[in-house]
């Protein structure tokens, strides 16, 4: 699909991974809506690329069916959705303190995976009844997954848990919106320069960096935006979960 010219939504769009996929859809000539929760953060990046911000709990099925109906009614039906809305907290399932409070497990796959959920079956039953363009094509979902879904550490479960499921959703997704002319494929990153891991201290991040085979550096947003963009304009690309890493396998811990 050639991105310009149509309306594009990107979940968690305020930072990190999001916030560079908006920023490249938008240059690619995408009119551009950004749902997260922060919306200050988002409405900061909406200036930067001409675009919208909108609040929205991916987790909230009412306030995503109005956010995307707000998109819609400003930029016109969205032929593309990429889902980065997430979290990442770290807790063993059973610490010094005792198990895992059930809630926390409960929000991590809310965020990570019923917010993706949530948000590809509302933006698929948008795309279903649209015009088909001239390869074919309605639409095209992009998820985010994570290495972790494959190689989980220790203190991962929750993250690890979510992200699996995503995987998991991807093919069957695909397989469905398949006669509608929607594809459905997934990143799922590695290491990556995020808000989340800037906040360590610089040798913590260097550490982790010298992990990564090769090139020996922390994954760049604007690489996973750079994926991104491959998936929406190569048309053969449907129900695949790309890793993107630099060969890292994580160990245990």
């Amino acid at each position: 699909m050639d991105i310009a010219g149509h309306a594009a939504i990107v979940t968690g769009g305020a930072s990190g991974l999001g916030a560079a996929t908006a920023r490249m859809l938008a240059e690619a000539g995408a009119r551009v809506a950004l749902l997260d929760l922060n919306h200050k953060a988002a409405a900061e990046v909406a200036i930067d690329i001409n675009g919208l911000a909108i609040a929205c709990d991916v987790t909230d099925s009412t306030a995503t069916e109005r956010a995307l109906a707000k998109a819609a009614a400003d930029h016109g039906p969205a032929r593309i959705l990429i889902n980065c809305a997430g979290v990442g907290p770290a807790r063993r399932i059973v610490g010094r303190d005792g198990p895992m409070p059930l809630a926390e497990f409960e929000r991590v796959i809310a965020i990570n995976l019923i917010g993706t959920f949530n948000a590809m079956r509302l933006a698929a039953a948008a795309m279903q009844p649209l015009t088909t363009l001239q390869d074919g094509e309605r639409g095209v979902i992009v998820c985010t997954a994570s290495v972790a879904a494959y190689e989980g550490q220790i203190g991962q479960a929750a993250y690890a848990a979510s992200k699996g499921g995503v995987v998991g959703l991807v093919l069957p997704a695909a397989r469905e919106f398949a006669q509608f002319g929607i594809r459905v494929n997934a990143v799922a990153p590695g290491i990556f320069s995020t808000p989340m891991l800037q906040a360590l201290p610089e040798a913590a991040q260097q550490s982790l960096a010298a992990a990564v085979p090769f090139p020996k550096l922390l994954g760049q947003p604007a690489q996973f935006a750079a994926l991104v963009r491959h998936i929406i304009e190569n048309r053969y690309l449907n129900g695949e979960v790309i890793r993107l890493d630099g060969a890292l396998r994580m160990g245990p811990r």
